[in-house]
């Protein structure tokens, strides 16, 4: 694997810490231990969920694009980006609903949207350059 990628990799497999703990925070607003009204607990549990799902298809897309033999320009930037949207889609979720018994997102609700874009582009880069490479192996 590419340095640069293994690197990013590895911080990545630490974060799941924080995604973890993250779980705890969910238990205690859903057991009503943390006060939060109904769409704050939407928000809070689409912001986890996604947190979960984007990480492990950031890794995933990592390990594809290098078991195909994609360079390592591409396979970086595209796993980079996949990754990237697992920072923005999930701070879009939680940042909206900050505050006391907030009625409808804030404006940091546009991160969503972004990460979404973010998402896109990543996995656009990397479906392309794993099927160059698949062709380029043929």
């Amino acid at each position: 694997m590419d340095p640069v990628l293994a690197l990013v990799t590895g911080i990545t497999l630490l974060t799941v810490v924080g995604i973890a703990f993250g779980g705890t925070f969910m238990l205690r607003v859903v057991s009503g231990a943390h006060g939060a009204n109904d769409l704050q607990k939407t928000m809070f549990r689409a912001g986890h969920a996604h947190a979960g799902v984007l990480v492990t298809l950031g890794l995933v897309v990592a390990l594809l694009t290098q078991a195909a033999g994609v360079g390592a320009v591409w396979s970086t930037t595209g796993s980079v980006l996949v990754l990237s949207a697992a920072i923005f889609v999930p701070l879009g979720f939680f940042l909206s609903v900050l505050g006391t018994d907030p009625q409808r997102p804030n404006g940091w609700i546009r991160s969503v949207w972004a990460g979404f874009v973010v998402l896109v582009a990543g996995l656009i880069v990397s479906g392309i350059a794993t099927i160059a490479a698949a062709a380029t192996a043929l």
